[in-house]
């Protein structure tokens, strides 16, 4: 039986799942699932037969936008969950041991999907076109395909002209591909103002040709005010990387591409990029990246059991007395020297007013893990004397805390 014919009779039980307006105006955590779902059930069959995965691929992008067209996405979490998709499916089907017959139906199945992709949650696919070609000669065929409308488009453009074309950064891509490298270059020249998806593909020439330095400069100068740094950082340190230039990636634009939605998250991203940095050094990187703010990095170094320098982290500038609550509890009986000095901070940050949505409750948490942490590390009369100095009147919110441990110091 051929590779055609066994994708062609395969079932796939996300297949229901994906009609067309599937899930309603509130449906994205069912549709969080359900693409969950479908990706599990890809990967399960990308183990044993990577033709039949590439197929449900195809097919998981083709459903995508029709049956989530409905769904309110104004957060934005969806088309994080699609981009996500997009970025794990495409691999599969630009890798899959298929006829050059069978990649060219998909090509245009995928191709027909990026025509309908409205909302647009598979748009990234556009990226990986020329990889989904697989071979220079079908890249190069597809490029061909597109070229007259896309110079249209840009002949438009040139004039004043709004114009729009879905496959334009399908060409870039399959030109990249294909190599016709300097053909890539004249059309983006030819483009007035040009948007970061297709500069960005002006840069990988000059990279490829290992001008890297040249490639960067390439986008500053031509990138408009609308593209952030973090791009530019992003593709600077992979080229730099690619390089072997690794020590320059780091020092230059490490900081700004790996910036994360926590400050842990992003210390994971660089130490899985440099992991010949020890993690005490590259944490000081990160410390040193936001000055007058060394606080916001306590709970990574508490996470990292870093804790000498969580522990000067948690005095140098203003941390959430929940967070040093919650290290000073979880820490107590191993660490009771660490628990004492973040209940202490905890009470220090809010006498002067730091934190959000506090009660006496964290008050008295504070206070309760300091004296038991004082006792095991027999330093009870000093941490009795810092809290005095806490409920110092000089302090904004010493009567608040005074209020709050009035019980707690009468019976202590």
């Amino acid at each position: 039986m051929t590779t055609a014919a066994k994708t062609a009779t395969t079932a796939w039980a996300f297949r229901t799942r994906f009609r067309r307006g599937a899930f309603g105006w509130k449906g994205t955590q069912l549709a969080f699932g359900r693409i969950n779902e479908a990706l599990t059930e890809i990967r399960a069959v990308a183990r044993h037969d990577p033709p039949r995965a590439a197929e449900g691929a195809v097919l998981l992008l083709e459903k995508l936008s029709p049956a989530l067209c409905q769904i309110d996405s104004s957060s934005g979490a969806l088309g994080n969950a699609t981009y996500a998709a997009v970025q794990e499916l495409a691999p599969l089907i630009s890798q899959a041991p298929v006829s050059a017959p069978v990649r060219q139906k998909w090509l245009d199945r995928l191709f027909d999907a990026i025509q309908e992709d409205d909302p647009p949650y598979i748009e990234s696919l556009g990226d990986h076109w020329g990889d989904l070609c697989a071979t220079k000669e079908l890249a190069s065929a597809w490029a061909d395909q597109l070229l007259p409308t896309l110079k249209n488009a840009l002949r438009e453009r040139k004039r004043g002209t709004y114009a729009f074309f879905s496959g334009t950064t399908l060409c870039y891509s399959a030109l990249f591909k294909a190599q016709r490298h300097d053909q890539l270059l004249e059309l983006l020249d030819m483009d007035p103002h040009p948007i970061w998806p297709y500069l960005v593909w002006g840069a990988k020439v000059l990279a490829t040709r290992g001008q890297i330095d040249e490639a960067i400069a390439y986008l500053r100068e031509r990138a408009g005010s609308t593209t952030s740094e973090t791009s530019i950082a992003r593709f600077a340190e992979e080229e730099l990387l690619k390089a072997g230039r690794r020590a320059e990636a780091f020092n230059q634009y490490a900081l700004l591409a790996n910036q994360a939605n926590t400050q842990i998250a992003t210390y994971r991203a660089l130490a899985k990029k440099y992991p010949e940095l020890a993690k005490d050094k590259l944490l000081d990187h990160l410390i040193a990246s936001t000055p007058g703010e060394p606080g916001k990095w306590f709970a990574t170094a508490k996470t990292l059991k870093l804790f000498e320098q969580a522990t000067h982290l948690a005095w140098a500038s203003p941390c959430d007395p929940k967070t040093l609550n919650r290290a000073a509890r979880d820490h107590l009986k191993t660490q009771p020297d660490f628990a004492m000095q973040c209940a202490l901070a905890s009470l220090h940050w809010m006498s002067l007013g730091h934190g959000y949505e506090l009660t006496g409750m964290d008050v008295q948490d504070a206070y309760r893990i300091a004296i038991e942490a004082a006792a095991a590390t027999q330093r009870a009369q000093q941490v009795r004397m810092s809290i005095e100095q806490v409920l110092a009147s000089d302090r904004p919110m010493a009567a608040w805390l005074q209020r709050s441990l009035g019980i707690v110091l009468q019976t202590a």
